[in-house]
């Protein structure tokens, strides 16, 4: 039923449990599955050598949480990619589903964004609003 699973990750606990959901139905299903973390540009205001640092930073994290991310999910008998992209992260997630042809998007209902009460997140709205695949939002 679905053999490209993407999965997006924003280190928050909904994306944890978004993992290993994604993990289980790769293992399920022997699809692939690719892991994405998106993070906002760095503004390029901050001019250099502090734009650099910044974006620096930036991958490191995103380094980390795909680790995280990875010791999560365990072995899954598909293909396993990650990549890490900077931009909005809802259009990086859909120009990503898109571009490498997904058919099946999982992520977190919420994430790290400071509106801490909305039943759904801004970037899972606009996800689902625009997906041209199924999405599977994990609480």
């Amino acid at each position: 039923m679905f053999e490209n699973i993407l999965l997006a990750v924003d280190g928050s606990a909904h994306s944890m449990r978004a993992a290993k959901s994604a993990a289980d139905l790769a293992r399920c299903m022997k699809a692939n599955l690719r892991v994405v973390v998106a993070f906002d540009p760095v503004p390029s205001y901050l001019g250099e050598p502090n734009m650099q640092q910044a974006i620096s930073a930036r991958l490191k994290e995103a380094d980390a949480l795909i680790e995280k991310t990875l010791e999560v999910i365990g072995d899954i008998p598909g293909e396993l990619k990650t990549e890490v992209l900077e931009g909005p992260p809802a259009e990086a997630i859909l120009d990503v589903a898109v571009t490498r042809g997904n058919d099946l998007i999982v992520m977190g209902s919420r994430g790290l964004g400071s509106l801490r009460g909305l039943l759904l997140g801004s970037q899972s709205q606009k996800v689902l609003q625009h997906a041209p695949c199924p999405v599977l939002v994990v609480h």
